[in-house]
């Protein structure tokens, strides 16, 4: 049974290791290697995770058994007018695919939402990336597509899926 907990600054490794995991396999026929070890020496340092949540952040642990398989996190961005909440991370472990940790996270995140008085919860995704069709059943739209430059001569090539919460 998939248990969802928060997770604290001293999961900041757990979290790094599941990403260092799960990375190859979720990009390796999209990116090259190099792209790869680049991001995610950005975007899974324990300094910039640590950031993260400083910043606002919320960093869910899946677990099975007692055994971490996945996290996500989110962010409730605010403006003048309306509250959505970002899906900024969401990886599970390639041997728990199917185990129902993506969904149970995805849920999570968009409960703390309704919580917020969110309308959306939205993401990015690479528009390569299989995960858009667990998106999909998961209720998201593409909304538009962005390229996002983040340095070396990278680029994220994502959509930006989203999902209206209608019970609002």
């Amino acid at each position: 049974m998939i248990k969802l907990r928060v997770a604290a600054t001293t999961d900041l490794l757990l979290i790094r290791e599941i990403a260092y995991k799960t990375w190859p396999s979720a990009y390796s026929d999209i990116l090259p290697k190099v792209q790869i070890d680049f991001m995610l020496d950005l975007f899974y340092s324990i300094e910039n995770l640590r950031r993260d949540m400083e910043q606002g952040h919320f960093f869910l642990i899946a677990e099975d058994q007692h055994e971490a398989i996945g996290f996500c996190s989110y962010q409730h961005i605010s403006d003048d007018e309306n509250t959505n909440t970002k899906i900024h991370k969401l990886y599970i472990l390639p041997a728990s695919h199917g185990k129902g940790a993506g969904k149970n996270l995805v849920e999570a995140v968009e409960r703390a939402a309704i919580k917020q008085k969110s309308i959306s919860v939205f993401l990015n995704v690479n528009r390569h990336n299989p995960a858009i069709y667990f998106y999909k059943k998961s209720g998201f739209t593409i909304d538009y597509e962005e390229d996002i430059a983040i340095g070396h001569g990278y680029f994220m090539n994502d959509y930006v899926m989203r999902k209206t919460l209608l019970n609002l």
